[in-house]
């Protein structure tokens, strides 16, 4: 098994129902910030990233087909190089948006009334936002700031052969021309709206 699609977009940009779509897609698994959580023995390893460490991607994606989200958005540069056929997925919205979703959902969970458990899996989130995106994730215009810079630098970089943009309403059309697959008979999947994210965090 080897990764078809690197997902390079971060959280709250649609990676939840990126997710699944792809699944439909790929008959395979997308692995999402959530399978983290099913995967304990990962947490130290995207901790060792975060802090520059190398990691053997390739053990870490052994039963997966694709990849969206944090973690991984924040190294598809190391990823995209170990599976050179995969197509670079840049998932984005307005800032604004961006900054709307993530202030009431990711972000919520670094303010000390709405703080995340203390646990490996939050220290290793902490360090992966400070050292990968910005210390600061609660400053709003230097957050908009990190999100910016980040997408600019996947346009700037990635190969435009593999490079594929994806917008929140876009649908299924620029997934499945991508890969060369049909259009399936169904919805595209809409998941993990912030309503249901907070409700699953226990903040609502």
């Amino acid at each position: 098994m080897t990764l078809r699609v690197i997902g390079a977009g971060l959280g709250r940009t649609g990676t939840h129902s990126l997710k699944t779509a792809l699944e439909v897609l790929l008959g395979g698994r997308c692995y999402h910030m959530l399978e983290v959580f099913g995967r304990p023995d990962d947490v130290p390893l995207w901790h060792a990233a975060a802090k520059g460490e190398p990691v053997d991607w390739e053990a870490m994606f052994a039963e997966f087909d694709a990849t969206v989200d944090w973690p991984s958005s924040a190294f598809w540069k190391p990823i995209s190089e170990v599976y050179p056929d995969a197509v670079i997925l840049l998932s984005s919205r307005d800032s604004e948006a961006w900054w709307k979703s993530a202030d009431r959902t990711i972000l919520e969970g670094f303010r000390p009334e709405k703080a995340f458990e203390p646990s490996p899996w939050s220290a290793m989130l902490k360090g992966l936002l400070a050292n990968t995106f910005t210390p600061d994730v609660l400053d709003k215009d230097k957050a908009i700031a990190a999100y910016e810079a980040h997408n600019a630098d996947v346009r700037a970089t990635a190969p435009r052969d593999r490079l594929v943009e994806w917008h929140p309403g876009d649908g299924w059309e620029p997934l499945c021309s991508a890969l060369g697959v049909p259009v399936p008979d169904e919805p595209y999947p809409h998941t993990n709206s912030t309503s249901e994210f907070r409700t699953r965090a226990g903040w609502d």
